[in-house]
């Protein structure tokens, strides 16, 4: 499974943004998708997972804030920031899981200046 992430990015804090993460390769019908973040000397953390029957989950930081969404027909996941804050700042990296084993995106650079 190949994952490609876009959409990252600099905004001002209060701003949004919108990653996109496309899958492709062996896909499984049943899998979950996500994403994680890593902000410069923390530890890699959850930001949220959805899967593939729409259920979501969401780390409390980012609550009411982030919404994250799929299509299934192109395997991609999305996730909508909106109300960014300057703590939000870190790569993002896409996630799939098929219970089977799990594979990372490249990650995406976000950037919210105060």
């Amino acid at each position: 499974v190949q994952l490609q992430a876009s959409g990252g990015g600099l905004v001002q804090a209060g701003g949004s943004l919108r990653l996109s993460c496309a899958a492709s390769g062996s896909i499984f019908k049943i899998n979950v998708m996500g994403w994680y973040r890593q902000a410069p000397g923390k530890q890699r953390e959850l930001v949220a997972t959805i899967t593939s029957g729409s259920i979501t989950n969401y780390a409390d930081s980012v609550k009411g804030r982030f919404t994250i969404s799929r299509d299934n027909a192109k395997n991609t996941v999305y996730l909508q920031m909106n109300s960014l804050k300057p703590e939000d700042t870190a790569v993002y990296y896409c996630v799939y899981g098929s219970g089977l084993s799990d594979y990372w995106g490249q990650g995406t650079e976000v950037t919210v200046s105060s």
